[in-house]
């Protein structure tokens, strides 16, 4: 927790300083007293947070649906003062690499690229040094400033002759941080800089996050793709059969056309699934900051929807939430409007000066490191606020009234982070549930397209009922893909809820 200290208004005068120091000290108490910048509170404000998270169990995946199911409860702990500062190493590790957990090399490696490469990453990094380096000139302020000047000059008076002087010096000055102005404003810098920092890190996981989905959706589209193709094979079997009993005289030409109509739809299919697995494959490479087509090579290769066991996103406790970026950045930048706050506070009271300088003159350019006369003088000097108008205090307020936004911006993140948590676990446990329905809707469908298929050869069914259970099959099947597709990216929102994806 952050506080601002009061600060002493009667600042300490040595007798050996000249007289204008103690002139200036005894006019800054007068006008001042003991009074300096205010004691605030920089708590951050409490959010009200549920005991548990709203699901407490989510059923077992449809690989382990004959294991004894098991309830998981875990506490929904969330960004509070009083919540523990950093989670296990362990369960730090897992969320700062959790693609990982899905066991696909090539996930893995295209999201190592993209963190690598990704323009926005880049933008977030050199946002980062920009903090940095304007954290550093409010830094500079706290030390004294030094200037070399030098000066050449020819003059000719009227009715005189022409004369030259040279001139050579070093001048210097300090200001004396009494009321901690300056300090205030590097304190705010160097909060800025840590926000940044943090911006950097939530774009990290962002890209995690989004390059996993787009990875997930393209796999996907591969699955439907290979789906829709199978059943298109099995549907011109059914329009060849259709065409020996038409031949035949058993079968009339309203069977053919219909069975022609069927394949043809399901041959539709194929096109858009194949622009869509296109399309994805472009959005990975700019991704990954490179051309639309750079990884089409990489990528054209079929391979599974990658899963993970929802079981271990569910053992990652929740006070881990307070590692996500944009949290920890409201953090900072509620850290930032507590030290302005001081800045503009200290801003009412005197502010004190010391300068001198150190130089040489002379009427030959070899005399500066000569025979040159030596000049030098001290000055100290005080600038005390008499009348503004009440700026000065409306710049408090001003800076008070940004204070209290930052805070308000953070309940907000908090109750935001919360939500997404809350969202990607119904999401899991319901698609789970949808999963195994519509894999016991698959198996039945495929046994009745069989058998329907077996019995219109046999002469024993219509064919509408040939048709009907071809459609519903693939239907099931395209479904069954789609879910396994949800699962996916439910764990991949769950992981970015819990602030996964950076170190």
């Amino acid at each position: 927790m952050t506080r601002l200290r009061r600060v002493p208004g009667r600042p300490s005068v040595s007798r050996s300083r000249p007289a204008a120091i103690s002139a200036a000290a005894v006019l800054a108490v007068a006008l001042t007293g003991c009074a300096g910048p205010v004691v605030r509170d920089g708590a951050l404000p409490a959010t009200p947070v549920p005991a548990n998270w709203s699901v407490t169990s989510v059923p077992p995946p449809a690989s382990a649906a004959s294991a004894t199911s098991t309830t998981a409860t875990t506490p929904a702990t969330a960004a509070t003062p009083a919540m523990a500062a950093t989670a296990t190493a362990a369960d730090a590790t897992s969320l700062a690499t959790w693609w990982q957990h899905f066991g696909d090399p090539q996930l893995s490696a295209l999201v190592a690229r993209v963190l690598d490469a990704n323009t926005s990453v880049r933008g977030a990094r050199a946002a980062l040094a920009q903090a940095r380096a304007l954290r550093d000139v409010q830094a500079a302020g706290l030390q004294p400033s030094i200037d070399a000047s030098g000066s050449a000059q020819r003059a000719k008076p009227a009715g005189g002759d022409a004369a030259s002087s040279f001139q050579a010096g070093l001048d210097a000055s300090w200001e004396l941080d009494v009321f901690g102005r300056v300090r205030s404003g590097v304190e705010a810098a160097e909060a800025d800089a840590r926000a940044a920092q943090e911006n950097l890190a939530d774009v990290q996981v962002s890209l995690a996050a989004e390059a996993a989905l787009a990875y997930i959706d393209l796999r996907s589209l591969q699955a439907r793709l290979a789906i829709a193709r199978n059943n298109l094979a099995t549907q011109l079997e059914t329009l060849q059969l259709a065409q020996w009993r038409v031949q035949a005289g058993l079968a009339t030409s309203v069977e053919l056309e219909q069975a022609r109509a069927a394949s043809e739809q399901t041959a539709a299919q194929i096109p858009a699934l194949e622009s869509g697995i296109a399309q994805a494959q472009h959005g990975l490479a700019v991704l990954a900051g490179q051309a639309p087509g750079a990884l089409q090579t990489m990528l054209a290769d079929v391979h599974p929807v990658p899963q993970v066991s929802g079981e271990l996103a569910l053992s990652i406790p929740a006070e881990t939430l307070r590692q996500r970026p944009d949290v920890r950045a409201a953090e900072q930048r509620i850290s930032a409007a507590l030290a302005r706050v001081s800045q503009a506070d200290a801003a009412r009271y005197p502010g004190f000066r010391l300068g001198g300088s150190l130089g040489l003159r002379a009427l030959t350019l070899s005399g500066l490191t000569g025979s040159g006369a030596v000049f030098n003088a001290l000055l100290a000097s005080v600038s005390v606020p008499l009348f503004d108008g009440g700026a000065a205090r409306a710049q408090v307020r001003a800076q008070e009234a940004a204070l209290e936004q930052a805070r308000l911006a953070y309940q907000s993140t908090v109750l935001t982070a919360l939500q997404d948590v809350e969202n990607a676990l119904v999401a899991l446990r319901s698609d789970r549930e949808r999963l195994a329905r519509l894999q016991n809707a698959t198996e039945a469908a495929a046994n009745a397209a069989l058998l329907a298929q077996q019995r219109y050869a046999s002469g024993l069914i219509d064919f509408q009922v040939v048709l009907e259970t071809q459609r519903t099959l693939l239907s099931t099947q395209d479904s069954v893909a789609g879910i396994y597709a949800s699962l996916a990216t439910d764990h991949v929102r769950l992981y970015k809820a819990l602030g996964g994806g950076w170190q």
